[in-house]
């Protein structure tokens, strides 16, 4: 079928933010007393359970810490906004390839979707950030992680964006950074191009159709570019 849309994650994909993240979940953490501080390595394992209040608990559960849900949630709510604090202090810029190829897609007729893990909050802030307009601006669809009974890996928010575009898997490509998003991606029949991120770099990408190091045109192999909107 022709290719009629593309589904990008945000975290990683359109640009590096899980460094701001972090920062703001040690934020968050030092504000509230916890003692908690996740460092690099840390984070890097941590980001292997999709979602920041899974992640929490996660940690939690692993260090035998009493840590509810509701902690979680609370908690999650101080650090998304500490997130928007720091993302709005500036600096925060698109990965290689990824302006022009929105604007080359919408200027093709394609239409683009978020699927993302991350909350829709999150999302309008970086499009802010970035693109200087809200998220429903720059794209027709947005599907995020708690719009969904799973999360990635699990396929459902790539068939929510799906069925919000009204379109077949066929007709679209996704972008990810890391091997829960090409897993979710894959089991919902998309094809899926990844650009490995700062912390997903020695994942295993098995599954991906294209595994290049950016969006950059120069690194689309030649099946890609006969998909993507030329120059």
């Amino acid at each position: 079928m022709t290719l009629r849309a593309l589904i990008f994650d945000v975290d990683g994909t359109l640009a590096e933010t899980e460094d701001l993240h972090r920062q703001a979940f040690n934020d968050s953490f030092a504000a509230e007393g916890l003692g908690w501080n996740w460092g690099r390595d840390t984070y890097r394992e941590l980001l292997k359970t999709t979602g920041g209040k899974e992640r929490m608990l996660a940690f939690a559960s692993r260090e035998g810490i009493e840590f509810t849900t509701e902690n979680a949630v609370r908690l999650h709510t101080i650090k998304t906004r500490r997130y928007a604090e720091l993302v709005d202090r500036g600096g925060l810029d698109l990965r290689p390839g990824i302006a022009d190829l929105i604007a080359k897609a919408r200027a093709r007729g394609l239409k683009l979707a978020v699927a993302t893990t991350t909350s829709p909050q999150n999302v309008d802030r970086l499009c802010q950030s970035c693109w200087g307009r809200p998220a429903d601006q720059v794209f027709d669809v947005i599907a995020a992680g708690d719009q969904v009974p799973r999360k990635k890996p699990a396929p459902d928010v790539y068939q929510l964006a799906l069925t919000r575009l009204g379109l077949p898997a066929s007709a679209a490509i996704a972008f990810e950074d890391t091997a829960n998003g090409v897993h979710s991606a894959c089991a919902a029949g998309i094809r899926v191009a990844v650009t490995p991120s700062m912390y997903s770099g020695a994942e295993d990408f098995s599954g991906a159709d294209w595994i290049l190091p950016t969006l950059l045109q120069s690194n689309w192999t030649a099946d890609l570019a006969r998909l993507l909107p030329a120059a």
